[in-house]
This record gives C-alpha cells, sequence and structure tokens, in this order.
C-alpha cells in the first residue's frame, strides 16, 4: 500500500528534515526531496549558505536513494515575506519571519509545488509538531478541493484536522505553524511527531547521515545569520535618528538611527550612559524610543493584549468561544517561553483581546500571540494592541499621593497661627 504513495519531504539541509525523508521511507513511501530557496544573498563570511544548506540536503538524497529537486521561491519572498516584514518595522512593530515564511511559502507555495507539479499525495516537512489525522487520512485529502462557493462544506467544519504539540516539549515547533492554513494541514505529514531530538540525531548518527548531524542548529533570523540586525535592516531602510527618552521623567538620554532598529525589552546601547537601559515604548511619530533603567521595570510588564483578526488552524473558533464570546487557555507570543494562562474574548470582526492570569515581560506589537488548550495549538493573531503597563497605574498613584501631599501642606498653611497664652 505504502509503496503507491508519494510523499514529498521539504528538505533544508539540516538532521530533522533528513531523519524525517529517512522515515518516510522506511514506512515504504516513495519520498521525493525537495530543497526551498528563500533567500540568496551572502553570509557573514561571505558563503552562500543557501548554496551549502543545498549541497547538504543533496548530499542526504543521495544517501537515502531518492529524487532530489530544488526550487526558488527567492521572488515570492521578498514580495510576500521580507516586504511585508519592512512594512512592519516601519510602523514600529516587531514581526516573525518565520511564522510569515511557513504560512506563504512552506504551506502555500511549496504546498502547491508538491501536489501540483510533483503529484505528490501529500507533503512532510520536519518539524515537531503533531497532525489529529493519521497518515491515511492525510492521503485521502488528495482528492478533497478547496471550496469555491460562498459557504463551507459544513462536513469539513465538524471534521477539521487539528494541530498538537510534538513529542518533544522543548523542541514542539507548533508555534512557528499557528498560522498554517487548514488545507495544507490536511495533506502534511509530521515524520518526528513523537520523537525528542536526542531519538533523531541517534535515528540520523546510525544511518550515517553524519554530515548533518554535525551541523550547528541554525538560531535566528534566517536571512539575517549572525550579522548585527542594525546595520542589517538600514540596508533597507533609511535611517530616522530619534531620541532615547527616560519613561520616568522625560529625560533626553540619547540618540538612536530609527525606532525600526529597536524592540521591546531589549537593552538599548545608549552612548555615554554607564547603566543598562532598556526600551519600554515607541512613538513613530515623534521618533521618540522610550528608555527605562532596569530590566524588570513596570513600564515592561502588562497583561492584556489585542490582537488583529484571529487565525483559527481548525477554521472556526471553538464552540465555547463562539456561544459565550469567552473562554480560558494558554497564551505565549515567544517561542518556549512559559504557557501563561488566559481568558479569551471574541469581538464582532474576529479579532481578540487577551487577559493574562499574570502580566509578562515586552509584550511587543507585530509578534504572534499564540493560543493553546492542552496539547492543541488553537491558531494565533499579531498582535496590534497593548494595554496599559504596570508602570501607568503607579505612576498615576504616586502623582495622587503628591497632590494629596501638596494640598495638605496648602492647608497647614492657611490655619491660623495660635493666640499667644495670656
Amino acid at each position: 500500500m505504502g509503496l503507491s504513495r508519494h510523499v514529498v519531504c521539504a528538505m533544508s539541509g539540516g538532521v530533522d528534515s533528513s531523519v524525517a525523508a529517512l522515515l518516510l521511507k522506511r514506512r515504504g513511501y516513495r519520498v521525493t526531496g525537495v530543497f526551498m530557496k528563500n533567500w540568496d544573498s551572502l553570509d557573514e563570511t561571505g558563503v552562500c549558505a543557501a548554496e551549502r544548506d543545498c549541497a547538504d540536503a543533496h548530499r542526504v538524497c543521495q544517501t537515502l536513494d531518492i529524487p532530489f529537486h530544488q526550487v526558488s521561491y527567492v521572488k515570492e519572498y521578498w514580495h510576500e515575506v521580507f516586504s511585508y516584514l519592512l512594512k512592519e518595522f516601519e510602523q514600529g512593530r516587531t514581526p516573525n519571519p518565520d511564522i510569515i515564511c511557513n504560512k506563504y511559502i512552506k504551506f502555500n507555495h511549496f504546498h502547491k509545488y508538491a501536489v501540483k507539479t510533483l503529484g505528490a499525495d501529500a507533503m512532510a516537512t520536519g518539524h515537531y509538531a503533531r497532525s489529529s489525522q493519521e497518515d491515511e487520512e492525510v492521503f485521502q485529502q488528495t482528492n478533497i478541493a478547496p471550496s469555491t462557493t460562498l459557504f463551507r462544506d459544513r462536513f469539513e467544519i465538524r471534521n477539521p484536522a487539528r494541530l498538537y504539540k510534538g513529542a518533544d516539549d522543548f523542541k514542539d515547533q507548533t508555534f512557528f505553524l499557528s498560522q498554517i492554513p487548514q488545507e495544507t494541514l490536511r495533506q502534511t505529514l509530521f515524520p518526528l511527531a513523537g520523537l525528542t531530538k536526542e531519538f533523531v540525531k541517534k535515528i540520523a548518527a546510525e544511518a550515517g547521515l553524519d554530515h548533518v548531524l554535525m551541523k550547528r542548529e541554525s538560531m535566528g533570523i534566517c536571512f539575517i545569520g549572525e550579522r548585527n540586525f542594525e546595520n542589517f535592516i538600514l540596508e533597507y531602510l533609511e535611517p530616522k535618528p530619534g531620541n532615547f527618552v527616560s519613561i520616568e521623567d522625560g529625560t533626553i538620554m540619547g540618540t538612536h538611527r530609527g525606532w525600526f532598529t529597536l524592540t521591546l525589552g531589549q537593552r538599548a546601547r545608549i552612548g555615554g550612559q554607564k547603566n543598562a537601559w532598556f526600551v519600554v515604548d515607541k512613538d513613530i511619530t515623534t521618533g521618540d524610543v522610550f528608555v527605562a533603567p532596569t530590566t524588570n521595570h513596570p513600564a515592561l510588564f502588562r497583561d492584556t493584549l489585542g490582537t488583529d483578526r484571529f487565525h483559527w488552524v481548525a477554521v472556526d473558533p471553538p464552540p465555547e468561544l463562539i456561544r459565550t464570546k469567552m473562554m480560558e487557555c494558554h497564551f505565549r507570543f515567544i517561542h518556549q517561553m512559559p504557557l501563561t494562562r488566559c481568558t479569551v474574548t471574541l469581538n464582532t470582526n474576529g479579532s481578540v483581546w487577551i487577559s493574562l492570569s499574570e502580566p509578562r515581560r515586552a509584550l511587543t506589537p507585530g509578534q504572534f500571540a499564540v493560543l493553546y488548550r492542552g496539547e492543541e495549538c488553537l491558531g494565533s493573531g499579531r498582535i496590534i494592541q497593548l494595554g496599559p503597563s504596570e508602570f501607568t497605574p503607579q505612576r498615576g498613584r504616586e502623582r495622587l499621593a503628591g497632590a494629596a501631599a501638596a494640598a495638605a501642606a496648602g492647608q497647614l498653611k492657611e490655619q491660623p497661627s495660635p493666640e499667644p497664652a495670656g
């Protein structure tokens, strides 16, 4: 049965996708490996990292004796991912390129290439994530075309594919898949779903895939590498100098080259300042970047946020949320950060308002609010609004106390002096 199933596996040249392809072949599927080229500039050492990774992926396919293809999405990445990132930076937000790349490139363009061009029955990736579907259910989705009518097929709504955390809680990558389209998830296999990273490395070692096993795991934004972010982004956006302003008293502490080079929570490198200051807010109309003198300053902590239209992996919001407009679940906006209990309120335009059980540091517009219920990743929405920080009520209390003290002092002055004793 397996021999008739054709699976196209996304190959990055790393150990995870290599082992994913190996496991698919061991299951008896006809596997094709495909390397995607999304960015074509040289890295900080003057080497094209994409060419190096492509060569590694090709070598893996030769070892596994499976066909290898490469496809370029450089143009699509520029227009649909990188241009979006630049616009977000200019608006003072901090976007997440990995989530956007998965949504528009890997689980859209690549999926169509695998199914329509290469004739795959399913696609596969090396993500540490799990689908609610068994393999055979995935293969049965091949002939289900997306609905072109105004209303969706109610059967599909009742039986959506769901996205669950992988077995390795530390490596779980559902955060990065939280914007995946339902129609693509229904045709995707995750061979590493039930494995830990250590076991994947063991499989690679036993299979003789040493050249990918020894590679250092890629971290950070793929197209920046280890280069300085500020210098990189200023290659694409014109410098817009502004002031670093103390959030506490409005003192100008120094200058910066553009608010888009900075994100909330990071240390602000201010010339002439011995002590560390941290970014707590930005005003793109004036160019001011507000800073605070401690990494855990109250201005960095908030417990409420709002998103744009929320993307539910299962297409529709959970029934409880539809029915009552409120739901309790868990939240994170950074990969691997501890999950935080929250209450979600559904707005009429499909956006959500999220109230956290405890304040979190550096909630950042442009990042994605990802929601979980148990092991299920429900989806995500881009953070576009923040509630007041802990510093706001604190400053209000201080002002009230100051006003009360001033009033008390005024009353003492107005009181008549006691008459001298006769």
